[in-house]
């Protein structure tokens, strides 16, 4: 039986990543809304996925070095948010 050549994904077919925590998670929810819509071919939907799984890490690390920044000025101590 003969393989199937997987097609190389190369950097230049993958965007970039957004500059801000807020653009990636606008797209994110775009993208979001996107693949439970159903209504995305089945190759779309890979590639939507994997972009969204680089989108969340991006946000992660984002929330997590603003995270340790706060953490720095409340001297090591991560104090509970009132919401206040």
């Amino acid at each position: 039986m003969p393989k199937v050549a997987k097609p190389e994904l190369s950097d230049a077919s993958v965007p970039p990543l957004p500059a801000t925590y807020e653009a990636a998670l606008s797209e994110l929810e775009r993208l979001v809304g996107q693949l439970e819509s159903g209504q995305m071919p089945l190759d779309q939907l890979l590639s939507g996925y994997q972009r969204g799984a680089a989108l969340l890490a991006f946000c992660r690390d984002k929330l997590k070095a603003v995270e340790d920044q706060i953490q720095v000025l409340d001297g090591g101590q991560l104090k509970p948010w009132s919401g206040t």
